[in-house]
């Protein structure tokens, strides 16, 4: 049984981007939890490259991805 939710993923990206105007979290991988696909809109990734965006993504979510299969992230930046 897999120990995130796309409820989970969300909730804390949530606290860590509290200015974030859009989170969205979706298993991509049939339901079984292993692979998820994530788009976060927010005002806080203005000045950063897409790399430290998505760094900053993963750090977030660190203690969740190591029981992932894998991570597609998107981002974007909040106007």
């Amino acid at each position: 049984m897999a120990k995130n939710s796309e409820a989970t993923l969300r909730k804390s990206l949530e606290t860590k981007f509290p200015q974030a105007k859009n989170i969205v979290v979706t298993d991509i991988s049939g339901g079984c939890g292993s692979m998820y696909e994530i788009f976060v809109e927010s005002k806080e990734f203005k000045g950063l490259s897409t790399v430290k965006q998505h760094r900053l993504i993963t750090e977030t979510l660190k203690s969740e991805i190591k029981d992932m299969h894998g991570l597609r992230i998107h981002t974007s930046i909040a106007e």
